[in-house]
């Protein structure tokens, strides 16, 4: 069987294709740049950019032996959160998927996986039911993942595939330069901390408790997904199986980044990480790290870390916790300690050479 990752350079694209490959399928992984992967994982890699339309259909002669789909691409534009709401991306993030899907209709496609998130249940919006379950109505507001999920399930009944559709709740991997992705940013804060001699302070907001998911939880998901007979044209929701809290978490966090916890320091890591490029550059030079400007290693994801720590907000934001009762019934049981998830991120960050070791 081969599948097509789309989106493969990506948090959940790159281990998706790490780990398709390693159940011994045959991986084309699809993106604008190559995805990084531990070495030895064989994909043959299609250079590809999603938002163009003919270059993705000239590209249809190399997808001809495609069996299953897992798209994992997206599209997000600057500030992140407040794209949220833009049709334009909402627009963008359709076209995409129809792109790609219009050049597989030569393939022999069996299954197609499609990633949501708990956006689907409105949590970018109000409150939400607790827990969110996948059997719940869908929440009536404008989102690009009804877009895409509209246009799937009229595919796979024309075309006669499965679909699969996963939610996962904060996902955590190494991945750099992304919209999502919070190692890379608290690693680089720490050193930046470090660097100018401040406590490695919590900069969120009021406490409160959450849930998240390795990239490996999600990746292996994929892989059973794929040919699991409970799985066709289901939706499921992903966490590592637990709950935590920033606070209770950062002790761990600061000892394997190797500085000391500090007391508090509320600030938004989106305008102090730009403030503090300069002393990025000195870090990696210090340090030998890779080349990689502060700009390329944060994405958007430091606007990610400061939605998820509630950076300036007065009150706590209201719980947001979905049940995977669903996918454990249905034969999908992994679950993961969520501290040893960060460690684990942060240690192959340091390995990889973007964050600094000690």
């Amino acid at each position: 069987m081969t599948v097509l990752v789309a989106g493969a350079s990506g948090l959940v694209g790159a281990a998706c294709v790490s780990a398709f490959a390693q159940a011994g399928w045959d991986v084309v992984a699809v993106s604008r740049r190559a995805p990084e992967t531990e070495p030895g994982v064989p994909f043959a890699h299609v250079p590809l950019d999603l938002t163009d339309a003919a270059a993705v259909a000239d590209a249809a002669r190399r997808f001809g032996d495609v069996t299953h789909l897992v798209y994992t691409a997206v599209f997000e534009k600057p500030g992140l959160v407040r794209g949220w709401r833009d049709r334009d991306q909402m627009r963008t993030n359709e076209r995409m998927l129809q792109a790609l899907t219009g050049a597989l209709s030569g393939a022999r496609l069996e299954h197609v996986t499609l990633l949501q998130g708990t956006k689907a249940y409105g949590v970018h919006r109000h409150p939400i039911r607790i827990p969110a379950r996948e059997r719940h109505p869908r929440d009536q507001h404008e989102n690009f993942y009804w877009l895409q999920e509209d246009h799937l399930r009229a595919l796979a009944a024309e075309r006669g595939f499965d679909w699969t559709i996963l939610r996962p709740q904060l996902v955590v991997g190494p991945t750099h330069g992304v919209a999502m992705n919070l190692p890379p940013v608290i690693g680089a804060y720490a050193a930046i901390c470090r660097a100018e001699g401040l406590p490695f302070g919590f900069p969120g907001g009021p406490p409160y408790v959450t849930e998240a998911v390795d990239v490996r939880l999600v990746a292996n998901a994929a892989v059973w997904a794929a040919t699991a007979r409970a799985a066709r044209d289901e939706h499921f929701n992903l966490t590592n199986g637990e709950v935590f809290a920033w606070r209770d978490l950062w002790p761990a966090l600061a000892e394997e980044l190797g500085v000391e916890p500090g007391p508090d320091s509320p600030r938004r890591l989106a305008q102090f990480l730009r403030a503090h490029a300069g002393t990025w550059d000195r870090i990696v030079a210090a340090h030998g790290l890779r080349p990689v400007p502060l700009a390329a290693l944060l994405g958007e994801s430091h606007h990610y870390a400061d939605f998820h720590f509630a950076a300036g907000a007065e009150i706590a934001p209201p719980p947001a916790f979905v049940s995977t009762v669903k996918i454990h019934q249905a034969g999908f049981t992994e679950t993961r300690d969520t501290e040893a998830s960060f460690r684990h991120w942060l240690r192959v960050l340091a390995e990889r050479g973007i964050l600094p070791g000690h």
